[in-house]
């Protein structure tokens, strides 16, 4: 591979580029299901290709091809040079990516039991220990369960003499419970939203799930959630689980914190940020809230060596006890606030652009325990799983909904109730915010998309169950 990138690297130059980055990227991924009893889908998919970046004339270039041979990558590396130029047409300015130390290494994911390695006959009949299990409630109506593991190897290099090489490796997991009567549904999800929870490492994420001993309870509450009353509207306290919480740190901090959007360069999806740079120092939340950017977090899905710029993984303060002191960005992005990288820009594939994307945004864990916010609670809700989320073009006025919650009087947990929401504005809320407990864990993300072409990544969010006062719930 590194013969690869030379020769791209070489022919960009040879064409005309004053910058270039390579990066070759090898993906194997294996995903399994079972779906009452009955295995639902099996899925075996490999890629491989090389994508060549340019600055020529001030702007950017791209160009990939799944083609690895020397004539074709020659063609790839022009072709790049080309775009650049007919970008240059229309900029407003040259590209400037800042200072960026030069990089060297290799980084592997750490794991124990490589996940390719156990066979598709063992991780079926976990599966399907899982789904009996589920299935021996009465009353659910469907069982569902999924494994899946993904490796990379990337190798990257840019003509400022950067070339690190990376193997990349997620496992994860999950079980759904549905309980249906009349035209009624109502879902419980293990261990995170929508039956999957993946993180870097290997098999030993989804063993230590125990999903097979989790699927009673799962489909108890899925079939009592049928019968029990809903949320009513009312303004309240609100403790909510810790994966709820990383919905909400992903949702109202992470994207808003990106500075593409910041500086209005990118809008796809999830809008722009009422975060610019002139409220650098503003109260974002209540001094409990303290959030950061870690591309070292274990088995976070943001975790890796080095991001697809060839910047090494680093902590980022973001919030810091409440007031909003940071962002998540590229070199180019960083370079407009004249500073440095935060090794943010990660691109989904070979044959896609870095973006600003977030790495494992992390809320801090605080002094309280879950048992202990609970206790001091006089009356309120435990909202519990994330089951739906909205919120505004500029990361501001939002709504979730779980898939239960529990009422909290005088300081225990009462009785269930089903479709629960609740809403407010991103600074009021975190500003409500009297508590973080100290059971703290990191909560992958598969499914955040960005981008024309769009892009869908993955990314971690360290969270741990929190408390916020005066929260309005049970929204229509």
């Amino acid at each position: 591979m590194q013969d690869f990138v030379k020769r791209a690297l070489d022919s960009s130059e040879a064409a005309g580029a004053t910058f270039a980055e390579v990066r070759i990227e090898d993906r194997e991924v294996q995903g399994v299901s079972v779906k009452n009893g009955v295995v639902d889908s099996l899925l075996t998919r490999s890629s491989q290709g090389i994508g060549v970046r340019v600055i020529a004339g001030g702007a950017w270039g791209f160009a990939a091809t799944p083609n690895l041979t020397g004539p074709e990558i020659d063609r790839v590396a022009c072709l790049a040079v080309t775009i650049a130029r007919a970008s240059a047409l229309a900029k407003k300015a040259d590209v400037e990516l800042g200072g960026q130390p030069v990089q060297r290494g290799v980084y592997r994911t750490p794991f124990e039991v490589d996940p390719f390695s156990v066979s598709l006959d063992a991780k079926i009949e976990l599966l399907l220990a899982a789904d009996r299990a589920m299935r021996s409630v009465r009353g659910l109506s469907v069982a569902e369960s999924s494994v899946g593991c993904i490796r990379v190897r990337k190798t990257y290099a840019n003509s400022q003499g950067s070339l690190v090489e990376q193997e990349l490796v997620e496992t994860g997991g999950g079980i759904v419970a549905t309980a249906v009567e009349e035209e009624e549904v109502q879902q419980r999800s293990f261990p995170n939203s929508f039956g999957r929870h993946q993180g870097t490492g290997g098999w030993e994420l989804v063993e230590a799930m125990h999903l097979a001993e989790a699927g009673p309870r799962m489909a108890e509450q899925a079939v009592a959630l049928l019968s029990a009353p809903h949320c009513s509207s009312d303004t309240t306290t609100v403790v909510i689980d810790p994966t709820q919480m990383a919905l909400q740190v992903h949702e109202s901090c992470g994207h808003a914190v990106e500075l593409d959007r910041v500086l209005g360069w990118e809008a796809s999806y999830a809008g722009t940020s009422f975060l610019t740079p002139d409220k650098l120092g503003i109260r974002y939340g209540s001094e409990q809230v303290s959030i950061v950017a870690d591309g070292t977090s274990a088995t976070g899905l943001g975790t890796y060596g080095w991001d697809d710029e060839g910047v090494a993984a680093t902590v980022t303060p973001l919030i810091d006890r409440g007031i909003f002191v940071g962002y998540l960005s590229s070199r180019e992005t960083a370079a407009r606030l004249g500073n440095a990288s935060s090794g943010a820009a990660r691109a989904s594939s070979w044959n896609r652009i870095p973006l600003v994307r977030m790495t494992n945004v992390n809320l801090l864990p605080g002094d309280w325990t879950l048992e202990g916010l609970i206790a001091d609670t006089d009356r309120g809700l435990y909202l519990e799983t994330n089951r739906s989320w909205s919120i505004d073009d500029k990361r501001l006025n939002f709504q979730f909904g779980t898939e239960i919650a529990w009422e909290i009087t005088n300081g225990r947990l009462g009785r269930m109730v089903k479709n629960p929401t609740y809403g407010g504005i991103t600074p009021e809320f975190w500003g409500s915010c009297d508590g973080v407990a100290r059971e703290w864990q990191v909560w992958g993300t598969t499914n955040c998309g960005k981008g024309q072409p769009g892009q869908t990544i993955h990314v971690g969010h360290g969270a741990a169950p929190a408390r916020f006062r005066g929260v309005r719930v049970g929204i229509a």
